[in-house]
């Protein structure tokens, strides 16, 4: 293993496994620059030590109703200042009050700042995460459908063809359900089933025209069918939605490459770089 394989060793479906988290949910963390992953020789996402942990924080802090901005600002902060080989008993992560705080074995400290806290006690964590708006109060076919969606989630490791049957059907009972769009066609790009992902997306596309990771996942479907031109296009729209989309920049710079567009390849990976420092 390489250096950098030995510093960040587990794979998305790892992380999932681990910490019971939707892969939507890490995707989105990923996106908001919670965590930070490197990229392995397939360009696929490897996570470190760091960001198990951080990860693993969320739940409890969106509990406790802080700013999903305010997480990302004091965990960003944080992050930089962590150790590569910290115990997950040596420190915890919660809330006091609207503050994001640390404690070790000697200290309590708001994470932001660095400000000293009086000492409170941690609950344990446990669950997914997504950061969301506020939405309207769920229709039937609404709570239907997420129910269907975590009953997916809760499948994907174990049984994909349960997992994509119940994906399915929360489409079916809200057909603008974007999270089960998502799930459904990584599950399906995991299963190698490239054409089956790009079908999904082409109807999913018109019902949900605002979700750049519907696109950026459309986009990455068709690159692995060779449809490296469509794919293209396909990030070009995720990033029209989402300009800070780190990944996308970073796909569509390599596809420009091969392109022979130097100067856009180059656009879109000092984005990335941008993004990820």
């Amino acid at each position: 293993m390489s250096a950098a394989g030995a510093a960040s060793p587990y794979t998305m479906r790892r992380v999932q496994q681990m910490l019971g988290m939707p892969r939507i949910a890490i995707q989105r963390l990923v996106n908001a620059g919670f965590v930070t992953p490197t990229r392995g020789a397939r360009n696929e996402f490897r996570f470190s030590f760091q960001d198990l942990m951080l990860l693993r924080t969320a739940q409890g802090l969106q509990e406790a109703q802080i700013p999903p901005r305010k997480i990302l600002r004091s965990l960003r902060q944080l992050r930089a200042t962590l150790p590569g080989e910290l115990p997950l008993t040596g420190m915890r992560i919660t809330a006091v009050g609207t503050d994001v705080a640390v404690r070790d074995r000697h200290n309590t400290w708001e994470a932001g700042s660095g400000q000293l806290l009086l000492d409170f006690e941690v609950a344990p964590v446990d669950g997914s995460v997504a950061f969301l708006a506020p939405s309207p109060a769920p229709t039937a076919g609404d709570a239907d459908a997420r129910q269907l969606l975590a009953d997916g989630e809760a499948l994907e490791s174990t049984d994909p063809a349960g997992a994509e049957a119940a994906y399915r059907a929360a489409i079916s009972a809200a057909p603008d359900h974007v999270d089960a769009y998502v799930n459904l066609g990584a599950l399906l790009c995991d299963l190698q089933r490239y054409e089956d992902a790009v079908q999904l997306h082409e109807y999913a596309l018109p019902r949900c025209p605002h979700s750049a990771l519907l696109f950026f996942n459309h986009a990455i479907a068709l690159e692995e069918l060779g449809r490296l031109r469509i794919a293209a296009l396909n990030y070009e729209r995720s990033l029209q939605l989402d300009p800070d989309f780190a990944d996308a920049h970073y796909n569509l710079g390599r596809l420009q490459e091969l392109f022979g567009d130097a100067r856009g390849a180059l656009r879109h990976l000092n984005a990335y770089r941008r993004l990820t420092r």
